[in-house]
């Protein structure tokens, strides 16, 4: 089994590319901030047409697998990709 790891700018990418799509928006407008808190883990707060809208940790994996699929045309499952946080936040997917 091989891992593949996206890099925090990568994940933000996944993120807007698919909130473009969801929202019927160009990529350009949409703006994404992650986090990690203790108590909430792994978030994502997303700006569409100055409207913000918050992303728990399920949804920006749902878009890191559209992404995986779209980008690198590997399809993976939920259980198999999760959020680490290091230096920075990165996704590690089994593959």
């Amino acid at each position: 089994m091989a891992l593949t790891v996206l890099s925090m700018d990568e994940i933000i990418n996944a993120i807007c590319l698919h909130m473009a799509e969801r929202k019927g928006v160009r990529v350009q407008e949409v703006q994404v901030e992650l986090s990690w808190e203790e108590d909430t883990g792994y978030s994502a707060e997303v700006w569409v047409q100055g409207r913000s809208q918050y992303l728990v940790e399920s949804n920006m994996i749902e878009a890191v697998l559209r992404y995986l699929h779209s980008e690198y045309g590997i399809r993976a499952y939920r259980e198999d990709v999760r959020l680490e946080l290091d230096e920075e936040i990165t996704a590690v997917v089994d593959t």
